[in-house]
């Protein structure tokens, strides 16, 4: 760039403070759903092995949890610093959701505090179980209530706006529950769950690949490749069910992601591919029929192209290569899963059940640990970039929404030097958390 740009510089910082903070949200949204499993088991079935996965990914937890709040504070700052016009808007008509995501988190900071501070001082350890409900309900309503805000973003209503600019007729419940509202919020909580149980499965994997055939390595790895599964399937059942919003309220958006430009029956979908001049797809996989099925559930339906929709309002058609990602990445998760529940179904039946699990099975769990993240990264790109020229679909173009202040090349340095000392610091303390502190030996201990 030759000169400066406030509303570059401003989608630059927005963006990667969204990318850092996605991130330890979703870690912290799906981690707790993995503690309230493994604790249940424990006390269900009397195992310590179990109980003790609970007490020590409830530790790590505590670390995601305070970057994850020192992020979402810059989340909003930088809204009300580099969104001024927008913030207009969503300040009156979208608050709601706003402040019940703040009281979701007091809510799981409370009860997380309670719940590390109280491990076996109750007779009866359900109680203890108990404390922790509140934790998953705030962690994963503090994401609802955030993920309520972008579908705003992408379906606006519960508000006019007159012939001078001013808001009117505001309806806070309409502009909370929009339409784009189920499909995203549901979505997002899956996703998180999924990949909190690929990340806590890798580390488990990575024990078992150095040679700790650890009887709790091996459950740990069970209970989060099941629960992966579980949650992959979700997902799928879901995202089928997001093609079919967009097919109907952001028919702009599926297209751009399909590289489908005109408006036809018997719809392909469109597998990777490289688009020339002339938009023309070469070198793609075209699965007959798929886009019709995926947009409205139906091969012959019609399903509209991206040329039915203005140049200017057109989003930008690399984020087919996000979506790819995102879908290629969520089946591979899913094949992984399943992969490890043929393994351990075979090995009950083997002469040798507790043999090593396949080194290769348990390689591919640790690389689904990134993978799984950069697919959550690859769903967000999607979602906000094609949304695009909109910050508000229909009403407000992102360009509007922007400061004009000459200041936030210099915060985008601030706040990219903030993230390297949370992402290194939160690293390093979690690795001597656990690297001194082996499992086996708190199971002596206990014992």
């Amino acid at each position: 760039m030759s000169h400066y740009d406030p509303v570059v510089y401003s989608r630059m910082l927005t963006s990667i403070t969204l990318g850092f903070h996605i991130i330890y949200a979703t870690i912290g949204v799906g981690v707790p759903m993995l503690i309230a499993l493994a604790e249940w088991m424990g006390i269900k079935r009397k195992d310590p092995h179990y109980l003790l996965l609970a007490r020590r990914w409830a530790r790590g937890y505590t670390i995601t949890v305070a970057v994850g709040v020192v992020t979402g504070t810059a989340i909003g700052l930088q809204l009300s610093l580099l969104w001024p016009s927008f913030m207009l808007v969503a300040g009156q008509s979208i608050a709601l959701p706003l402040f019940m995501e703040t009281f979701a988190f007091f809510i799981e900071a409370i009860f997380l505090g309670i719940y590390l501070y109280t491990w076996n001082r109750f007779k009866n350890p359900i109680q203890h179980f108990m404390l922790l409900i509140p934790v998953v309900i705030g962690s994963s309503g503090s994401a609802f209530f955030i993920t309520c805000v972008n579908a705003f973003m992408n379906t606006p209503r519960g508000f006019n706006i007159s012939d001078t600019g001013k808001l009117t007729d505001v309806q806070p419940f309409l502009a909370m529950f929009t339409a784009s509202m189920p499909t995203k919020a549901a979505h997002v909580l899956a996703t998180a769950y999924v990949t909190a149980s690929f990340i806590l499965g890798a580390m488990a994997a990575m024990a078992l690949l150095k040679g700790k055939n650890h009887v709790y390595y091996r459950k740990a790895l069970k209970i989060t490749m099941v629960a992966g599964i579980i949650f992959s399937l979700a997902t799928i059942l879901i995202g089928d069910l997001s093609g079919k919003y967009l097919a109907a309220y952001q028919p702009e958006k599926l297209a751009a992601g399909e590289w489908h430009f005109e408006t036809e029956r018997y719809a392909p979908l469109i597998v990777g591919g490289v688009l020339d001049n002339q938009n023309k797809v070469h070198y793609a996989v075209k699965i007959p029929f798929a886009l019709s099925i995926l947009a409205h559930g139906l091969p012959s339906a019609e399903v509209q192209g991206l040329n039915e929709t203005p140049k200017d309002l057109q989003p930008p058609l690399w984020i087919h290569y996000m979506f790819d990602l995102m879908v290629s990445i969520g089946m591979l998760l899913l094949f992984i899963g399943l992969w490890f529940v043929i393994a351990i179904r075979r090995r009950r039946k083997s002469v040798e059940p507790a043999k090593p699990l396949n080194k290769l099975l348990l390689s591919l769990i640790i690389v689904g640990a990134p993978l799984s993240v950069i697919s959550i990264e690859a769903g967000w790109i999607y979602t906000e970039v094609g949304r695009q020229p909109w910050i508000l679909v229909g009403f407000m173009k992102t360009a509007e929404g922007a400061t004009k202040s000459g200041q936030v090349d210099l915060m985008l340095w601030v706040f990219v030097a903030l993230y390297l000392v949370l992402g290194v610091s939160s690293a390093y303390v979690l690795r001597r958390m656990f690297k001194h502190h082996p499992a086996e030996e708190e199971l002596k201990e206990e014992v």
